[in-house]
């Protein structure tokens, strides 16, 4: 499948209008999937995040699940399905866990994307900010929180906020697992994954995290998010 917008189109829709477009429209697209485009060039992260990390994380490895995912599901019941569901009806089934892995990866890795923005950290407004305050005590007790998930998960994996049952929790998965196969609607998610960071902090998972939260984390998308849930 071709992508139907250009990379430049979408940039210079915003990054906020990229967001919408995947997660709403695009996730329902079926095989063979495409690669979405980054809602901002490769180098706009830097310093916090290389440009050369970000070639090889989204050029090299998330080009690589998706490839790899249209080669698993080509002749397949999955073929005709939208990613989301190549990712729930694949879950805890282990003939189909190259599958699962593939377009979990393909999935999240997208969404890693748009939880970060060149204009991102900070805290965020309104509802959401009402609602992490109360669920966590404050806003520094989330940071806290959020940060220790991502920094203490053993290995390969993701750190995300989620909503569920009109609350909010912060989720530490291992390598390819998501919330969208728990009923959890996510809101922003850090890859901990060493390709995401290796390049620019080596074995410093902590210096990493911390400098998204600060400076990057999208909390447009997370409101977003927050309020469609």
């Amino acid at each position: 499948m071709s992508e139907p917008w250009s990379r430049r189109s979408v940039l210079k829709l915003g990054a906020a209008a990229a967001v919408t477009f995947w997660v709403r429209r695009a996730s329902g697209e079926t095989a063979p999937f495409a690669l979405p485009p980054l809602p901002w060039e490769e180098n706009a992260l830097a310093p916090t995040i290389s440009a050369q990390t970000i070639s090889f994380h989204y050029g090299k490895h998330h080009r690589a699940y998706v490839e790899n995912l249209n080669k698993l599901v080509a002749g397949t019941e999955f073929a005709d399905l939208p990613l989301e569901r190549v990712v729930q009806q694949t879950v805890g089934k282990p003939e189909k866990v190259a599958i699962f892995n593939n377009a979990a990866q393909a999935w999240n890795h997208t969404f890693y994307w748009r939880s970060l923005s060149p204009k991102g950290g900070g805290k965020p407004t309104g509802k959401l900010l009402e609602q992490i305050e109360q669920d966590f005590g404050g806003f520094d007790q989330f940071r806290a929180k959020f940060a220790q998930a991502a920094v203490g998960q053993f290995g390969s994996g993701w750190a995300w906020l989620v909503k569920s049952s009109g609350r909010l929790e912060i989720l530490a998965t291992p390598n390819a697992d998501t919330p969208i196969t728990m009923g959890k609607t996510p809101l922003l998610t850090i890859d901990v994954w060493e390709h995401a960071y290796y390049l620019d902090y080596q074995n410093r998972r902590g210096d990493y995290v911390n400098a998204v939260i600060d400076k990057l984390l999208n909390w447009e998308f997370a409101t977003q998010q927050f309020t469609s849930a």
